[in-house]
């Protein structure tokens, strides 16, 4: 595997010929971010991960500073997966000079469930993700469903801005347990692990009704709130939305998801589950 700190020489080592696949990522790698590797392998000729730690996506006060940076063993894993190419700028090789220039969702995709908790977090994900297309020009981009407004927010930005870019979805990978594989499941506690699970079964409880054929969708979002609330969480939201652009649902309408953010400690997980 090749490792590429500069724009330039990732760009040098892009192969001119077949299918190019571009995996982004934070770093701190667990078997989901491995997943879309082994998923990107199987479809493209060349693939490319990426680690940079995007400080454009935090807000004040959130955990870019002690943000887990395992770059040794990333490096092993990413081999051991069959990655061509790894992209690992520096900040000062990603941003030379303050970014002016960003990509604003509009505030109905991105000011809405995690975009009203995190305000500005999608603007700084769409202009990074942005900056990687421009730099490794893949053919295909894939990202993980854990993060399911992420993906519909640079599926969006892909369509609008006619990117020759197939953006392909990674189902999300669980424990055995069900929690669902974060970086941020590091910061757990012991205690607050053995409770993490809750939450996949919280949202199972809700799928279920669903699909029995129950449509009073706010009752449902608010017994999921006071279940978890009950156990010691403090919830951001529990919402049933619309797959394609995550708008509130009708009645009689199908292709549902439902979305969780919530608190465990000082540990926040996102989580969610299709109908």
């Amino acid at each position: 595997m090749r490792i590429h700190e500069t724009i330039d020489s990732l760009r040098a080592a892009r192969s001119g010929d077949g299918r190019v696949a571009l995996v982004p990522t934070m770093g701190n790698l667990h078997d989901g971010h491995i997943a879309l590797m082994t998923q990107a392998r199987g479809s493209a000729d060349q693939v490319i991960a990426t680690i940079f730690v995007n400080r454009l996506q935090f807000r004040p006060g959130e955990d870019f500073e002690k943000y887990p940076r395992t770059f040794a063993a990333d490096c092993e894993r990413l081999e051991a997966a069959g990655v061509d190419d790894l992209f690992a700028p520096r900040e000062a090789e990603m941003y030379p000079q303050p970014q002016a220039y960003q990509i604003e969702p509009p505030p109905e995709q991105a000011g809405i469930l995690d975009g009203e908790f995190r305000p500005g977090h999608f603007r700084g994900v769409a202009t990074v993700v942005m900056k990687l297309f421009q730099i490794a020009q893949p053919d295909v981009a894939l990202f993980g469903k854990k993060d399911y407004q992420q993906l519909m927010v640079i599926r969006n930005m892909a369509r609008e801005f006619n990117l020759p870019i197939e953006i392909v979805g990674g189902e999300t990978v669980r424990a055995a347990d069900g929690l669902a594989l974060s970086s941020r499941n590091g910061y757990l506690s012991a205690a607050e692990r053995a409770e993490a699970p809750h939450l996949f079964k919280v949202l199972t409880k809700v799928i279920e009704a669903v699909r029995a054929g129950s449509r009073d969708f706010a009752a449902l979002e608010q017994g999921a709130v006071r279940e978890l609330q009950a156990s010691g969480w403090m919830t951001d939201y529990v919402a049933l939305r619309k797959k394609l652009d995550l708008q509130l649902p009708s009645a009689h309408d199908s292709g549902l998801v439902v979305l969780a953010a919530a608190r465990l400690g000082s540990t926040r997980l996102i989580d969610n589950l299709e109908v």
